[in-house]
């Protein structure tokens, strides 16, 4: 059985752990009704429409917030 010759630094140690903490950002596409962007294969969050149709419903308290 391999056996380490030395003992790992801890900077070491966590610089190689620390790349399991990143986060990768997530894609963003237009949204093709309102042109607002939004993540990939999700309901637009600005106008609720899901593959050319409208699959959330909001009220009209939720327009003033629109972003497109």
């Amino acid at each position: 059985m391999a056996v380490p010759k030395k003992k790992t630094s801890r900077a070491r140690r966590d610089r190689r752990r620390a790349n399991h903490d990143r986060m990768a950002t997530p894609n963003l596409a237009n949204c093709p009704e309102c042109n607002a962007p939004m993540i990939p294969h999700r309901a637009c969050p600005a106008c609720g429409v899901y593959r050319g149709r409208q699959v959330v419903e909001f009220s009209e308290d939720d327009e003033s917030t629109e972003s497109g």
